[in-house]
């Protein structure tokens, strides 16, 4: 485009004869070509190509900080001067407009932030963002404005039809005019054709986003020169990364005060796989709790709203509830969860001005944008005001009763409470100065110190399966059973394998068989309540603890809670008493307090001193009403979901016995802060256990999934050791018209080419084609007769998930109330549950920003197996074909004819040819690390001796018989973005398609800090035998996993309760396994390493004597080497909601 543009308001108008006219891809009428020439279209200004790899790409995308040298070594380009061919230069000063990144000041090439009046150009430099989109993203900044001497003079971004200003939202519609651009935002103006409402002159069907790859469209900012991009400073994204940071606190900071600190090293001290000692261990966790704690305190005390409206209203309890709408929520810039505290504040003028205090008793969701907030009904505040008494003004505030006659100018702030972090270090503190915190042989576990436990004398019940709950099949009862002769047990339950049934009856023997309480723990309250409902069921007394803030939250078993059975204790007449007089009065006498406060602690004692199971969050477990509690066992279920300093606040009290439960291949932790996330905060204590060789005991028949759905998780994440407990004509609705490709195979890849967008917040994504497939694809579930609540949404991203709700809405056929009644959730949200049906938007669809969240494994798995009838993805193929383990999944849906193209009214089997991913992944270095240092560890089975080699130099079978040599397992895909934030994934197994990449190569690359390991035996990777798919013990056998055309049969062992290789089993069976099959005699190949690994017995070599009353007897002293955990390079990331949100207790 040549012609300068004049602007008249919320228009572009051009004056020149090569106007915009309608039709016209304005995003290819670049003023000149971009200097900078890579893979990606633009290269790196220092010569070299950019480090950025394909995946390397996070929810905020601009987080890019892995290719960054040290400050100190970039001095050259961060010293204030123009740096050309070698600083020769003299120093310029540079004028206000110059980008505050790089320093160009092409008028037409810069953009004016209006949030912090800094200037921002279009160039990329070192990082995949433009320097604009860079610094918006990272400083949450949305508004911006041209420079005065740009083509388009000094224009302010903002919507035509409604004024919005946010450039994430905003897109142009080339007007019938030849010489009109038209700027409207994404919704509501641009949707559904609501922006004709102010002029007909313009099809809304046209409208394309201001923002194109991470960058504004080249007509509207134009790229630099070559020259000044040569002439440019060069930072790279770690320098622009804290110069952010400095920002945020500083305005006026400049690079010179970067160089300053550049030599300070704040990076924390990374966790360690072993601890000398209890106190080594608190010197590690501490500081990477305290840096979690204070950067949650900082996002919540940032985040403050104004000018809301607030709707009044009053609670069964006679409580006052003010619900109103938080913008910063529906943009995703704050997180927000049930029993959260908020503070809300009146501010006008029509009274004097009021302040009150509350909790969250309701979040928005697909009926609602609300957030519902239950004052308190009394003190709490700092100044220490009551209301006066009675229903009508049970309030706490500081200024009189509460404001219900007015509805606007209010402000609500978060109240950040350190309960959570607080509980932390303290069990840590505990564990280090209390001997009787945990039993001796827990304590030297714990500390990763390889001992042997003193053998537990127990009387095996001759019943496994217990009352009111399922008869258990094989795997669960051994799970059971050696859970009840081992002190220490991990049991790993994959998806739909009856994970919660096999908790609750390894509980209901436990309390039977000690005799003591048994404390029930769960990172989060839904875990807890699912897990106290089944135990209920049991016959057992059951207890549920829950936080003050969340005693008025209902819940499947609110009525076992302590505080409702403290209620319904009809013996106690005094308190009663008090109780009815308090609801009546909203509050009581200091002396009638005070009595009622003493009983009702008495009461409750009672009541927790009579139960058999007390049932709370891990955090909650850190409760004064338990602190003088001793608990022998304890249970935490859904441990791999709990930072390993959280799993420690119920091990603190007593324990002897612990069992954690969990599944490492689904997501782990989220930590918010990057550097604690780096350190190792983000793997859990049972992944930790994994790596050091204890065993886990997998549960191995899922009872959730058609079988179809299982083969590809089967075969890809649990070496394909899951059967099916259900057939195929189970999972079937025959009554159902859907148009699968294969009728039989109830899924399908539905190939969808449209382009992500930025959403609204700049911090995640949406695609508009899926979106409207998605409703398309749900009107056609509705019409053969599928109900809303079966049917369930998941993408990765809450852009596209906030903006399918509307799509829904706005475009469906059938009435609004049933599209709000599906879930349309987050992966993350959906782990742990299951629908009928499950339609999968994957959202990422660019020539070269990666895939972000979908390179995680974990978020694959989970989303994969929600769905116990039928699935559909939508994605598109040739983006996510770049990415190895989405490469297998195609394939896998390609070759059996489900990988589909074309309106859903005539879908055709897609003919698309997609090229192999480079296999350069640093991600599964991980696993390979694990899986030899597990070698090293295990050289041989109690007993046995090493078989003879096999031929070629292949690695003997089990057994002695020859076989090839076995590859590592793709389940340890970490990857390079913001989903690194969850802990890593270590798989355990072999035996996997000769198909499946060579990728487990010099580990130490990533672990540096870690022993080297043999190359294994010599032999070149890649060169096992395919698993075939598992034989479903539900009478149909499934077809085995063929990810490409080659086929072999009974590729790896298949351990069964009887020691036997059964011909045609692929992978390896972690549960079936008795004390009696691993005292035979056998050979051990390397797979058999990698098993040994898994199943964790240790060696006669390295057995200690049973440890005796002095816990603090010297264990094994691991060398430095053998430390670190996480010595290697990775990328920092982002989170994806606030950590231990829904926990605080």
């Amino acid at each position: 485009m040549e012609g300068a543009f004049t602007h008249a308001p919320n228009h572009l108008v051009g004056d020149s004869a090569s106007a915009i006219n309608e039709g016209d891809d304005i995003s290819t009428l670049d003023a000149g070509e971009s200097a900078l020439d890579s893979e990606y279209g633009r290269g790196n200004l220092n010569g070299g190509p950019r480090r950025r790899r394909i995946g390397d790409d996070d929810d905020a995308d601009v987080d890019d900080d892995e290719d960054a040298e040290s400050l100190a070594s970039q001095a050259q380009h961060v010293n204030g001067k123009p740096t050309g061919k070698a600083g020769e230069e003299e120093e310029v000063e540079l004028p206000a407009h110059a980008c505050a990144y790089c320093g160009i000041h092409n008028p037409g090439a810069v953009v004016k932030c209006l949030s912090c009046s800094k200037w921002f150009c279009s160039a990329r430099g070192n990082t995949s963002s433009s320097h604009i989109i860079n610094h918006l993203v990272r400083a949450r900044h949305k508004e911006v404005q041209l420079h005065p001497s740009s083509p388009l003079g000094d224009t302010t971004l903002e919507c035509y039809n409604c004024g919005t200003k946010n450039v994430f939202l905003l897109g142009f519609i080339p007007a019938k005019s030849d010489t009109v651009v038209v700027l409207l935002c994404r919704q509501p103006c641009a949707a559904m054709g609501q922006g004709s409402n102010k002029d007909m002159n313009w099809d809304t069907s046209k409208w394309q986003p201001l923002i194109e790859d991470r960058s504004f469209l080249p007509w509207l900012v134009s790229q630099p020169t070559d020259q000044e991009q040569m002439r440019a400073r060069h930072l790279p994204p770690q320098v622009i990364a804290r110069l952010e940071e400095m920002w945020k606190d500083n305005t006026s900071a400049t690079i010179q005060d970067l160089e300053k600190s550049a030599g300070v090293d704040d990076e924390p001290a990374p966790v360690l796989l072993r601890y000398d000692d209890a106190y080594q261990y608190q010197n590690v966790f501490g500081p990477l709790v305290k840096i979690e704690a204070d950067y949650d305190r900082k996002l919540k005390e940032s985040q403050s709203q104004d000018n809301l409206v607030v709707r009044w209203d009053f609670g069964l309890n006679n409580k006052h509830l003010a619900s109103f709408v938080l913008p910063k929520l529906e943009l995703g810039d704050v997180k927000l969860a049930v029993g959260d505290e908020m503070r809300l504040r009146y501010t006008g003028e029509l009274r004097p001005h009021w302040e009150g205090v509350g909790y969250v008793i309701k979040i928005p969701n697909n009926q609602s944008d609300e957030v519902t907030l239950e004052l308190r009904a009394r003190g709490g505040n700092e100044n220490g005001h009551h209301g006066g008494k009675g229903g009508g003004n049970n309030n706490h505030n500081s200024s009189g009763s509460v404001p219900t006659e007015c509805t606007h100018n209010f402000t609500a702030d978060y109240v950040w409470k350190a309960t959570s972090f607080d509980r932390m270090q303290h069990a840590m503190k505990t564990f280090a100065i209390d001997e009787m915190s945990v039993s001796g042989y827990i304590f030297h576990r714990l500390l990763g110190h390889e001992v042997a436990a003193a053998p537990m004398k127990v009387n095996m019940p001759r019943k496994f399966s217990v009352p009111n709950l399922p008869d258990l099949n094989g795997s669960q009862i051994n799970a059971v059973k050696s859970v009840l002769q081992k002190p220490l047990s991990l049991i790993q339950g994959p998806p739909g394998t009856g994970k919660t049934v096999t908790s609750a009856t390894i509980i209901y023997h436990l309390s039977k068989l000690n005799g003591g309480q048994v404390l029930v723990c769960a990172p989060s309250n839904v875990a807890v309540d699912q897990l106290c409902e089944r135990v209920h069921r049991t016959g057992l007394k059951c207890v549920r603890v829950t936080a003050k803030s969340r005693e008025d939250v209902d819940s499947p078993v609110s009525f076992l809670s302590l505080h409702r059975q403290v209620q319904m204790n009809d013996t106690n007449t005094e308190l009663n008493k008090l109780n009815q007089l308090k609801a009546e009065l909203g509050e009581l006498s200091s002396q009638d307090e005070k009595k009622f406060k003493t009983l009702t602690r008495a009461a409750e004692r009672e009541i927790l001193s009579n139960a058999d199971v007390i049932c709370c969050t891990c955090v909650g477990a850190g409760d004064p009403r338990l602190a003088k509690f001793k608990f022998r066992t304890v249970l935490i279920d859904e441990s791999t979901q709990s930072a390993e300093p959280e799993c420690m606040i119920p091990l603190v009290l007593g324990c002897k016995q612990v069992v954690l439960v969990g599944d490492h291949q689904q997501l782990g932790p989220v930590i918010m802060n990057k550097k604690a996330a780096k350190a190792g905060l983000n793997q859990s204590l049972f992944e930790r256990l994994v790596i050091l060789g204890c065993a886990p005991i997998r549960l191995q028949v899922q009872y959730r999934m058609h079988p179809c759905l299982s083969e590809f998780p089967s075969n890809m994440f649990y070496e394909g050791s899951l059967q099916n407990g259900v057939t195929m004509q189970e999972r079937i609705l025959k009554h159902i018209d859907f148009p699968w490709p294969v009728q039989d195979n109830p899924m399908m890849f539905w190939s969808n080419l449209g382009t992500e967008e930025i959403s609204a917040s700049g911090t995640s994504y949406l695609n508009r084609t899926e979106a409207q497939n998605v409703e398309k694809i749900v009107t056609r579930f509705f019409k053969a007769g599928v109900k809303p609540e079966s049917i369930g949404i998941i993408t990765p991203y809450e852009g596209q998930r906030s903006y399918a709700v509307q799509c829904l809405q706005q475009a469906g056929s059938f009435k609004k109330e049933t599209y709000k009644e599906i879930e349309v959730a987050s992966v993350d949200a959906f782990q742990g549950r299951e629908k009928d049906y499950i339609i999968l938007s994957c959202v990422r669809s660019n020539d070269h920003q990666g895939i972000g969240f979908l390179s995680d494994p974990r978020r694959l798995n989970v989303a994969l197996t929600r769905a116990k009838f039928g699935c559909v993805i939508l994605g598109n193929p040739k983006v996510l074909s770049k990415h190895p383990l989405w490469h297998y999944l195609l394939l896998h849906f390609k070759e059996r004819n489900t990988l589909v193209e074309g309106p859903l009214s005539n879908l055709q089997v897609s003919l698309l040819q997609f090229s192999r991913p480079k296999t350069s992944y640093r991600g599964p270095q991980r696993y390979q690390m694990a899986s030899q240092h597990a070698s090293q560890m295990a050289p041989s089975l109690p007993g046995g001796a090493r078989g003879a080699p096999g031929p070629s130099g292949a690695p003997p079978a089990r057994g002695g018989a020859p076989g090839p040599a076995q590859d590592g397992s793709v389940v340890g895909y970490i990857p390079d973005d913001v989903s690194s934030v969850h802990s890593s994934a270590l798989g355990g197994g072999a035996a996997l398609p000769t198909q499946y990449p060579p990728m487990f190569q010099n580990f130490q690359d990533a672990w540096p800090q870690l022993p080297p390991g043999a190359q294994r035996n010599g032999l070149p990777m890649g060169t096992g035998p395919r698993p075939s798919g598992p034989q479903s013990i539900a009478g149909d056998s499934v077809a085995a996993s063929e990810l490409t055309d080659a086929t072999t049969s009974g590729g790896g062992a298949a351990i069964h309760g009887a020691g036997q290789q059964q011909p045609g089993q692929g992978g390896v069976s972690l549960a079936g396994l008795s004390i009696q099959d691993l005292n035979k005699q056998a050979s051990l190949s390397q797979s058999d390493k990698l098993r040994r690994y898994v199943e964790g017995q240790p060696t006669p070599a390295q057995q200690l004597p049973p440890i005796g009353a002095g816990r603090h007897q010297a264990g094994p002293q691991p060398s430095t080497a053998n430390r670190s955990m996480l010595g290697g390079n990775d990328d920092d990331a982002k989170s994806v909601s606030t950590a231990f949100a829904s926990q605080v207790d």
